[in-house]
């Protein structure tokens, strides 16, 4: 990921509804959602949630697919990883750190 692409991903997240989405389909797993069932889950109105999810998909961070009459949501998983590895990649001087303990 370079900086272009993180500041797109960090963008799409820096709103409420737009985080929230996000997680909802982190949440779902690779099988995701349909934007009927994401609207109803957060209370978002379905023309709103529809920009949302736009913005969220040119950012990288989610993909559409079509099941039939429905529009089917999911997590980039690889996106989110290549993000959370990008804002640590030099994290405590480039030393790993483990699962057990915080950094620095």
């Amino acid at each position: 990921m370079d900086n272009k692409e993180a500041v797109a991903a960090l963008a799409a997240l820096a709103q409420e509804s737009r985080l929230a989405t996000f997680r909802l389909l982190v949440q779902a797993g690779p099988d995701g959602l349909a934007a009927s069932r994401i609207a109803e889950a957060l209370g978002v109105p379905p023309s709103s949630l529809s920009f949302h999810l736009k913005e969220l998909t040119h950012a990288g961070l989610v993909v559409p697919r079509q099941e039939g009459r429905f529009v089917i949501y999911a997590a980039r998983f690889d996106a989110m990883n290549a993000l959370v590895g990008f804002l640590t990649e030099n994290c405590c001087g480039g030393t790993p750190c483990s699962r057990d303990t915080s950094c620095c």
